[in-house]
């Protein structure tokens, strides 16, 4: 089984690396700049999987439910605790 902990503390360091604050203060980062880093590609058997178990926890915010490479590129996702 997968460490879901594990890659999701994986991703927070990858939106922190990758991304970066708003207004707010938050970090975030585009969808399509997280899935086209190689890096991340290597890191993250499932990215997406990742992506909603962390929205789950509301450790990242991001719109909608599934997203998908291409057409959710522009997406922001958010980092919600730092």
């Amino acid at each position: 089984t997968m460490n879901v902990e594990h890659e999701i503390n994986l991703l927070v360091e990858e939106i922190r690396r990758l991304g970066s604050k708003n207004a707010d203060g938050q970090v975030s980062v585009k969808f399509g700049v997280l899935f086209a880093d190689e890096k991340c590609a290597n890191l993250f058997e499932a990215l997406v999987g990742t992506l909603k178990a962390a929205k789950r926890r509301k450790i990242v915010s991001y719109q909608g439910e599934l997203l998908l490479q291409g057409v959710h590129d522009n997406v922001d996702i958010m980092l919600l605790q730092d």
